[in-house]
Parts: structure tokens; C-alpha cells; sequence
């Protein structure tokens, strides 16, 4: 069971609470989207709000993960409120993945992603190598929160493709955000005192 339900994108735009987790509805491999059509478990659809649902789960980790990190609390709080918008427009692209051609997001979660990569990079040094998907704990869960991102930007854009009916919001958010992940998990490898961790051309010299 997917976080964006028929019941609760009724609950977001109608005021009801979810009362029931299941439905025994999807017994026989369909789901119901939020404007009240069924498609299989497996639609591109279906498949989109899988990718965003894990995305936003790995954003939750990353969260609890600077939180029990030794990043200072000052930074933490900055961090985690960053972090909390993402999830909740996470949640919103779900909604409008959901009930197609119904507007959540607005610009302004793209502005905002843009304003802080460019905040965050002003204390980078430029990249003169290319850099692995690892160091800290909190470094290498935003590259694998980066990854999911990609896919679920790749899925996003396979809907679109075939429904024509994705806001431009939606892939923007999703575009962006992945490069916010990026300069972000740059950022909280140095917040801990950790080296990038560069990637060697002449690797297999070592061996």
C-alpha cells in the first residue's frame, strides 16, 4: 500500500480522516488512483508513486540520521527544516501523481532548492575530480537518496511521456532536487570533518 491513497487524497482535499488501512479492494492487482479510476499494481502510474514514496522514506532516514550525527545543533535545525519541506512537497507530487492533472506544487519549492544549492556551494571548493557515492553516514545516504531521486524523475517522465498530463512543477522538483542531494551530501561530508572521497583513474595499479 502505497502513502498516496484514494482515501487520503481524499482526506488532504475533502477534510476526512483516513479510518481504514485496508480495503481488500487491491485483492485482485488493481489500486484506486485519487479521482476514483483503477489501474493495475503495476501501472507506470503506480510504479511513479512507488518511486517517490521510497524517495520520500530515504529523505526520512537521512533526517533521523543527521539528527544522531555530530553535526552541530544549529546546523541540525537548519538542516532538518530543509529537509522537512522536501518531504512534505515529496508528498504533494504524490497527490498530483495520484489524481491526474490536479496542481499541488507550486514554484516555489523549485526557487527555494535553487537558492540553497547556490548557498551551499559558495563554501565548496570546485570540483576537480570526479567524487564516489561515499564518506560519512550522513554523506552516503543523500547520494543514495540522490540515486532514488533520478529513478523517480526518469519514472515521472515515463508518465508524462505516455499521459501527457505531469505538471512541469512536478519535474522540476524532482530535477532539482537531485542536485540539491548532490551539493548537499558534499556539504555534510565536510559538516563531520570528512575528505571527499575522490575517484582514481589508475584504481587497478593498486591492486
Amino acid at each position: 500500500m502505497y502513502i498516496f491513497t484514494n482515501e487520503m487524497i481524499r482526506e488532504k482535499t475533502m477534510g476526512h480522516r483516513l479510518s481504514k488501512i485496508y480495503t481488500r479492494t487491491g485483492d485482485s492487482g488493481t489500486t484506486g488512483l485519487g479521482d476514483g479510476s483503477r489501474v493495475a499494481k503495476d501501472d507506470l502510474r503506480i510504479a511513479a508513486l512507488g518511486d517517490v514514496d521510497e524517495l520520500n522514506a530515504i529523505i526520512g532516514v537521512l533526517r533521523a540520521q543527521i539528527t544522531a550525527s555530530t553535526i552541530n545543533d544549529t546546523e541540525k535545525a537548519e538542516w532538518d527544516k530543509s529537509l522537512s519541506l522536501i518531504q512534505h512537497w515529496l508528498f504533494d507530487l504524490g497527490g498530483e501523481v495520484c489524481i491526474p492533472n490536479y496542481n499541488l506544487l507550486q514554484p516555489v519549492c523549485v526557487e527555494f532548492l535553487e537558492k540553497d544549492i547556490d548557498r551551499m556551494n559558495e563554501d565548496l571548493p570546485m570540483l576537480k575530480e570526479f567524487i564516489l557515492p561515499s564518506g560519512t553516514l550522513v554523506c552516503s545516504y543523500a547520494h543514495q537518496a540522490r540515486a532514488v531521486c533520478r529513478r523517480a524523475e526518469r519514472s515521472l517522465m515515463t508518465v508524462h511521456t505516455r499521459d501527457q498530463n505531469i505538471q512541469a512543477t512536478a519535474l522540476q522538483l524532482l530535477n532539482r532536487l537531485s542536485d540539491w542531494l548532490f551539493v548537499a551530501s558534499r556539504t555534510l561530508q565536510r559538516a563531520e570533518g570528512g575528505n571527499e572521497v575522490l575517484w582514481q583513474k589508475n584504481i587497478n595499479d593498486t591492486i
